[in-house]
């Protein structure tokens, strides 16, 4: 029988056909003989408790000139598919929300869906990382001023940083005797009503923020470092880090055994973890990336082993 796989993705037209980690997935699912099925967020909608969606057909091509092809458009309720995929970027907001509940009614019609929507809503992707402490470097989560002020004169040299953004967006580094401690702390957290995290800065940074893809709880074999720019703290891609493929150290490899098993539990397929030197920093649920970086830097398929560990789940 073939698998239908939909999957709930950005507009396939502008994503970087170079980098994007979508296409890689669904490259690989539609070499499994898989059917797909595309939609955008706006696609889904609930009629009397029942999940559907405004679909088409999809083709993908390893072209850069011409990646996909779509079919006519077509209703279908979501227990009509097998797989649906998540892949919708941020920002997490309440449409984001919604969507997690229109796919959680798909669930219970029988669709698989990756990742499970409650743990979606549930694992804010740098709140997630503080269950594993033991992983974590010293944070705070806070909207108080005082107490952010008091971390970063315990800590000296700190990260501040919002809980919804993602690509490196408005993370500050404040040290002992910077002047704009408190614009910064009022920008964030819009004076008191909005909770930030803070975190010791990791000199390790230099050597790169690392994106570990971890496939049902398991570690792919090389990491993503993304180095910063010169005079730059951020080492995100989107920020102008250049990204090298290492192996993983015998410290990433414990940091995934820590943190795989609960990942595994949650329904959490593909999944990206953060880590700066030894310390876990973000747990990436929503649409990791760094698919096509690691494979051609190694010769991997890492999109062939993210399907075929949902086809695993499929009970195939």
């Amino acid at each position: 029988m073939t698998i239908r796989l939909g999957v709930v993705m950005d507009p396939i037209a502008g994503l970087n056909y170079k980098k994007d980690s979508t296409l890689a997935l669904l490259w690989a699912a539609q070499d499994r003989g898989w059917e797909l099925h595309y939609l955008e967020q706006q696609d889904l909608f609930l009629r009397d408790g029942n999940a559907r969606a405004n679909t088409r057909g999809l083709r993908v091509h390893r072209d850069a000139a011409r990646w996909f092809e779509l079919g006519e458009p077509r209703e279908l309720a979501l227990g009509e598919l097998d797989v649906v995929l998540m892949r919708k970027d941020p920002p997490f907001n309440n449409e984001y929300i919604y969507s997690t509940y229109i796919l959680e009614a798909g669930a219970r019609d029988g669709c698989l869906v990756i990742n499970d929507p409650q743990s979606l809503r549930d694992c804010n992707e740098k709140l997630f990382a503080t269950r594993f402490p033991q992983c974590c470097p010293p944070l705070l989560v806070s909207r108080n001023a005082a107490q952010l002020r008091e971390f970063q004169r315990e800590h000296g040299d700190v990260i501040f940083k919002p809980l919804d953004s993602m690509g490196g967006t408005l993370i500050f580094r404040v040290r002992d005797g910077d002047p704009n401690i408190s614009v910064i702390l009022e920008t964030l957290t819009a004076n008191g009503a909005t909770t930030i995290m803070a975190q010791r800065y990791i000199p390790a940074i230099v050597d790169g923020d690392k994106r570990i893809l971890m496939i049902d709880g398991e570690p792919a074999p090389y990491a993503l470092a993304r180095i910063p720019a010169a005079g730059e703290t951020r080492g995100n891609l989107a920020a102008g880090g250049t990204g090298e493929a290492r192996a993983l150290s015998e410290r990433d490899r414990w940091i995934c055994d820590e943190v795989g098993p609960a990942l595994r539990a949650r329904g959490l397929v593909f999944v990206g973890l953060d880590v700066i030197g030894d310390y876990l920093t973000e747990i990436n649920v929503t649409s990791p990336t760094c698919i096509r970086e690691i494979d051609k830097a190694h010769g991997l398929d890492i999109g062939a082993s993210v399907i075929a560990a949902i086809d695993a789940r499929l009970g195939r």
